[in-house]
Order: structure tokens, then sequence, then C-alpha cells
């Protein structure tokens, strides 16, 4: 068990690249966005290209995994993440910063779907949950090493005490810093082995049979191999399933399934969330040292719900935490639309003169002016100041005018994230490595992931966007309401998976014509 553990943990360590990145792009946006004077689909591009990559990496990962093997996919993986994290510490313009993070998404994209594959192949039945939560426990500790190391460096650029830190270079050593994990994936991939069950599908069986017995023990292999036998066996006298095929009444349920859990994981605001942390939380008027802070609180409330989920996942099954998951999804998420929209906006003449901005006479016309919106309020600012000037120092401007219970959102905020981490987080992709006929499983989990990203990559390309156009609370308020109706899909079609072999399910879920 500890070997499968050790392994489980290493693979996986591409999902706590993916996390930090995510997180870390939260903070460099902040600077990075003013310096190159970007708009809100720049920045939308910045932050999301990753994502946009990544759906085609997910197209082609599994199948590619199929012919070659998971572990020679995983070592190349490693290698663009740290070929990404130099180029965009050194990214010299706005389209040099983007074409690295896109380097960067064909690494996470193929991540996210080869590691949740090869974990499954190596665990039980007993223990499947867990070793594939493992890959979401690394993708959230990765989002809290982020945050942590963003507070990090903004604290000691903010503070002044640093001697080589300033606005301009902070974001490049909050990028540059993902090389150290990038190497250490890299270096670590080389010990672990092939996946047994891929070896058995390749003739492989002597080896298949070593690296069973290498994970489990002489026992529990002899019953894992005669599984694989039993079911590789009853394949060789079924002809091969095609694409076609896999669209017919007899797969159709497994496919709807698969394609509902992969859409709700991201329209639901997750990305939104983890990608714009910093300016959501700046949304609230709590200030720019404080978003960064409430960043650190959020990915520590993500790590330990995650954990929650891997001791439950299969003790209680996938079923009952999606369904709790959900609905508590859509009740933070309208919290938080409430939250907002209660909110208003004023600047006094005493505030105005405390910033830190060139020519604040331009604000004096404003003062005094009470807001009920945020849209409003935003609008003027940039009009008055430019989007540029606004966009550095929204923060302290933010913290000033803004009069609403912070506390509320922030909470909100902190349910969806816990009610994230425990459900559609760690679930979705348990249950993506276990509805799938084995042969096609790289498939099948491949075309989920482009849908997968393509959502993703949509959330994130249109926040900011929304926040400008929308504004907070009709951002939140919609998110919520897919929440919800989400909640009474899953009620309806979600099936149970958790204690059967993965030859098993296969019997069980797909039925015949």
């Amino acid at each position: 068990m500890r070997k499968s553990v050790f392994v489980a943990f290493v693979v996986s360590l591409g999902g706590f690249l993916f996390g930090f990145d995510a997180g870390i792009i939260s903070g460099v946006m902040s600077y990075a966005g003013p310096e190159f004077n970007l708009d809100d689909m720049q920045v939308g591009w910045a932050v999301s290209s990753p994502s946009f990559m990544a759906m085609f990496a997910m197209i082609f990962a599994g199948s590619l995994s199929d012919y070659v093997g998971r572990k020679r996919i995983l070592i190349v993986v490693a290698f663009l993440y740290a070929l990404s994290a130099v180029l965009s510490a050194y990214a010299s313009s706005y389209e040099m910063l983007y074409i690295a993070r896109m380097i960067g998404g064909l690494a996470f994209g193929a991540a996210l779907i080869l590691a949740p594959l090869y974990i499954a192949e190596i665990s039980t039945a007993e223990n499947r949950g867990k070793l594939v939560s493992i890959q979401q426990l690394n993708i959230v500790l990765g989002f809290f090493a982020a945050f942590l190391s963003n507070y990090y460096f903004n604290s000691a650029n903010s503070s002044g005490e640093s001697t080589f830190l300033n606005d301009e270079n902070v974001w490049r050593w909050m990028l540059g810093v993902e090389l150290i994990p990038a190497i250490l994936y890299f270096i670590l991939m080389f010990f672990v082995p092939k996946g047994p069950r891929w070896l058995y599908l390749k003739g492989k069986t002597s080896e298949a049979e070593k690296v069973l017995i290498g994970l489990h023990g002489k026992a529990r292999a002899e019953i894992e191999i005669s599984s694989i036998k039993s079911f590789n066996e009853e394949q060789k006298n079924k002809p091969k399933v095609t694409l076609k095929e896999f669209l017919k009444p007899a797969l159709r349920f497994i496919a709807i399934v698969g394609l509902v859990i992969g859409v709700l994981q991201q329209v639901t605001g997750i990305n939104a969330i983890y990608f714009y942390a910093t300016s959501i939380f700046k949304q609230t008027g709590i200030g720019t040292d404080a978003s960064f802070a409430s960043g650190v609180l959020l990915s520590l409330t993500t790590v330990l719900f995650t954990i929650v989920a891997i001791f439950l996942i299969d003790k209680i099954g996938r079923r009952p935490l999606m369904l709790i998951g959900m609905a508590g999804i859509a009740v933070s998420l309208l919290l938080c639309a409430y939250g907002f929209n209660q909110a208003t906006y004023e600047l006094t003449s005493e505030e105005i003169v405390q910033f830190e901005i060139a020519d604040k006479t331009k604000l004096e016309t404003l003062s005094g002016k009470i807001y009920d919106n945020d849209l409003d309020f935003k609008n003027d600012m940039k009009s008055a100041l430019g989007a540029q000037t606004y966009a550095k120092n929204e923060g302290a401007i933010l913290e000033a005018a803004t009069s609403m219970n912070a506390t509320l959102v922030l909470i909100g905020i902190l349910g969806f994230i816990a009610c994230f981490a425990f459900s559609l987080g760690p679930v979705m992709w348990v249950m993506l490595s276990e509805l799938y006929p084995n042969k096609y499983k790289g498939l099948a989990i491949g075309v989920i992931g482009f849908i997968n990203g393509l959502a993703s990559w949509f959330v994130q390309q249109v926040f900011p966007w929304e926040l400008s156009n929308l504004g907070n609370a009709m951002s939140f308020f919609i998110f919520g309401a897919i929440a919800l109706v989400g909640f009474f899909v899953l009620l309806k079609v979600l099936p149970e998976t958790k204690g059967k072999s993965l030859e098993q399910l296969e019997k069980d879920v797909i039925t015949s014509e």
C-alpha cells in the first residue's frame, strides 16, 4: 500500500504544478496586467490560454498514451512545465507571456487526463478512490503553495524591505519559482513503474505481473492478475468498440453522465474563483495585501476539504459526496451574489488625498457621490483616471470606497471552495476513471476532458468581461443558478461506482441494447 501511495503521489505531481500555475496567475495579473496595459479580453487570454491548449492535449493524451504508455508522456509533461516556467518568467511582452503559458497548458492538459488513468490502473478496487483523489490533493496543495508564494512575494515587495523586488519584476519571480517543483517532478517520474493494465494490453504479461507484485504483494497481485486475465480473455471474443459504437444506446448513458459531470465542474465557476481570486477579494474592499492573504485562506480550505474527500470517498460513496457538494456550491454562490448586491461605493475628499496617484484632482468631481452598484463606480473611476492607472490602484480605491459585508462574501467563497473540494473536484476524476471500457478509457476520458477544458477556458476568458459588464453580483448569481440546476440533473442521472473492480464496473454500468 505504501508503494502505491508513493507512486500515486509522484504521478499526480503534474496536478500540483497545475494548481501552482493556476494559483500563481491570480497574483501575477495584479502586476503584469497594468504593466502591459491589458484590457479585459487580453487579461482573460493571458489567464485562460493554458486551458485553451489543455483542451487539445486532453484529446490526444489519452489515445497517445494507449500506444506509448502513460509514463513516457508524463515525463514529457514534466519537461514542458519546466520550460513554461522559465519562458514565462522572462516574458518581455504580452505575446511572449501567453505563448509561454500555452506551453504549460499542453503539460497540465495531458497530466490531468493521464494521472487518474495511471493511478486507477495500479490501484485495487478498495483503495482506488483514495489513490485517484491524491491527484486532486496535489492540485489543491499546488494552489496553497502558489497563494503562499504570492503572499510572500507581494508582502516583500509592498513592505519595501526587499532590495531586488519591485512592481516591475515581482510577478516574474512569482512565475519563475514554478521551475523548482517541475524539475523535481521530472526526476521522480523515472522512478515509477509502467502501468500494469497497459502492459497487459501490450502483451507484456510477465512485466505487468512484476509491477503488481511490487505494488501490492504476491497475494493481492494474484487477485488483480486473475481479474485482468479473465477480463482480457472475454474481450478477445468481442469485436472492437469504435468511437461510433461508443455513441450507441448501450454506452450512451455513461457518455452523458461523463459529459454532465465534466461540464458542471467548470461552469459553476471554480476556475474563475481560483484564477482571479486576488481580483475577486479586491472587489470586497479589503485591500490588495488582505486579498493576497485571503488567497492563502482559500487554498488552505481547499486542502483541508480535499483530505476530507479522500477519507470519505470509499466509505460513503461517490454519489452522496457529489450531491451534497453540489447543493452546498449552489447555496454558497448565491450567498456571494447577495453580498455583492448589497454593496455601495463612495469616495470622500479625505480618502482621495491619501491615494498615491499622480493626478488625484481628477477624482475630486466624484467626491461624495454614492453608487449602488460596482459597474457605475468602476466606469467613472476608469473615465477619470484611465484604465491603466485605475488597474494599478484598484485595491486601494475599492478599499476606501466600498461599504459591504465582506465577511458574508468571504464565507460564501470559502463555502463554495469547501463543497467543491469534497465533491466535483476529486470525485469527477475518480468516476471518469471508473465508468468507461478499459480498452477505450483513454479515448473516452480524452473527449470529456476536451469538453471540460473548453468550459474551463470559456469561464476564465469571459470572467474579466463579466465583472466589467455584468457586475460582481450578477456574475456570481449566474454561477449559482447553474449549480442549482446541476444538482437536480445529477440527482436524476448519477450512478454509484464505489467498491467494484474496473472490470466489474464495465459489466454492471454498460448494458446491452
